[in-house]
């Protein structure tokens, strides 16, 4: 899976972790175990209770085996979304 992810390098991405993260950013690099290094990250933390929270992180590294999934962001359409109107049910930890 590393050598696919390649053509995502310096391109905007979204990560869902096992634990059920949802983390946005520029994929800075990748490894051989598909560690990668976003930048410019951002956590979004969905809640029933508020709006969409993006909690600015920055330079941010995550190990291969924490990835549930990982896609180009349209960061054009991405940012035509009104998070602030948005309440949801947080995603549930991957159950493998």
């Amino acid at each position: 899976m590393a050598q696919e992810l390649n053509a995502l390098i310096d391109k905007h991405v979204s990560v869902i972790t096992n634990d059920g993260k949802n983390l946005v950013g520029v994929l800075a690099g990748i490894d051989r175990v598909t560690n990668i290094v976003l930048k410019e990250s951002v956590e979004r933390i969905f809640s029933m209770d508020y709006p969409v929270r993006q909690v600015p992180i920055g330079l941010y590294i995550i190990r291969g085996d924490n990835i549930a999934l990982i896609g180009e962001l349209d960061k054009e359409a991405d940012e035509k979304i009104d998070y602030d109107s948005i309440k949801v049910l947080p995603m549930k930890p991957v159950v493998h």
